[in-house]
């Protein structure tokens, strides 16, 4: 089969496509034949090295969509859909970047949908990581007040739908004063209020809100979480979720100054185990029916992965990013 294989840590021109052997699945394991996959900032970090448990040579991806080739000792039946996504894919194990790939079943969901690979491809992990984000990370309840920091980007995009279902008021974030009020002026918009981000905006969160918000999620990562902190009220929590600024750590941070007083800080790096089949399945068929609209951005080929890199570390993504196999 043909996989992009990761030989070193490095820049794109480390992904380089090559035939290896298909996988021959044992009892309890799915053989997928891999259609799409969605693009993760998680797989730009491991490619440059900084996922300390992946070890070189590797086929990274941490989901995908598919079909079933094979799937001893399990109940699902050859060329039936299903989406797979992280437990270890692309980590402890070879991922999606490839034309087959081989998933322990327990991460492996089937569904029932016509919608097309491309659309497809983009919905497991940007459902997991907002759904999980949403409610195991900040517990997000009816009436709240939730700020989005990142509120373009595809996850913050989706978090808002869901949130919006759950029955809070959204507040987003984007760096371009015309972006945020694209997120205001769009068809069925979740958005209820923007906020521009000059890296600095706890004043004008304040302003709006003099108690602060009940809830804040982070997507840009360590270089505005100290000031989203500020945004939260005593008893409010934050949860960092992406690394959209690209640094994983904080130098210097000190918890007793840094967090302010009943502020709660969290993170959520969740798996498959917070996702059930019910509602992947109902969030597919929200996407096919129309309801949740999905912010798709560029599709690539296996061939035109260093380039989706590329173009994912730059920051040009307008949506979610999604290779067709």
């Amino acid at each position: 089969m043909r996989a992009v294989v990761v030989s070193r840590a490095g820049g794109p021109e480390v992904l380089e496509l090559k035939t290896i052997p298909t996988p021959a699945p044992v009892e309890g394991q799915v053989l997928i034949r891999v259609r799409a996959f969605g693009l993760n900032r998680a797989e730009l970090f491991t490619r440059q090295g900084d996922s300390p448990s992946v070890k070189f040579p590797r086929v990274i991806g941490i989901e995908c969509v598919g079909e079933v080739v094979a799937a001893p000792g399990t109940a699902l039946q050859p060329g039936q859909k299903v989406a797979a996504m992280m437990g270890g894919m692309g980590r402890e194990f070879d991922g999606s970047y490839a034309e087959y790939t081989r998933v322990p079943a327990d991460h492996v969901f089937p569904l029932e949908t016509d919608l097309d690979w491309a659309v497809l491809g983009a919905l497991p992990e940007m459902f997991q990581t907002t759904n999980g984000s949403l409610t195991v990370g900040l517990e997000l309840q009816p009436g709240e007040t939730l700020l989005i920091r990142g509120g373009t980007s595809s996850i913050g995009r989706t978090a808002a739908v869901l949130a919006k279902q759950l029955g809070a008021t959204v507040i987003a974030t984007s760096r371009s004063e015309a972006k945020a009020q694209a997120l205001l002026d769009a068809p069925d918009s979740p958005v209820d209020h923007t906020i521009v981000d000059t890296g600095s905006i706890a004043s004008a969160v304040r302003e709006r809100w003099p108690g602060g918000v009940d809830r804040v999620l982070e997507l840009v990562g360590t270089a505005t979480l100290l000031d989203s902190l500020k945004c939260a009220r005593p008893g409010g929590v934050v949860c960092m979720t992406g690394i959209l600024g690209s640094s994983w750590s904080l130098p210097g941070f000190t918890p007793m100054g840094d967090i302010p007083t009943g502020v709660k800080l969290t993170s959520y790096s969740g798996g498959s185990g917070d996702v059930s089949l019910e509602a992947l399945q109902g969030y597919v068929d929200a996407v096919a029916a129309g309801r949740t609209p999905v912010n798709l951005g560029r599709t690539f080929t296996l061939e035109e992965l260093p380039e989706a890199h590329r173009y994912m570390e730059a920051n040009k993504a307008r949506g979610k990013l999604v290779v067709l196999v």
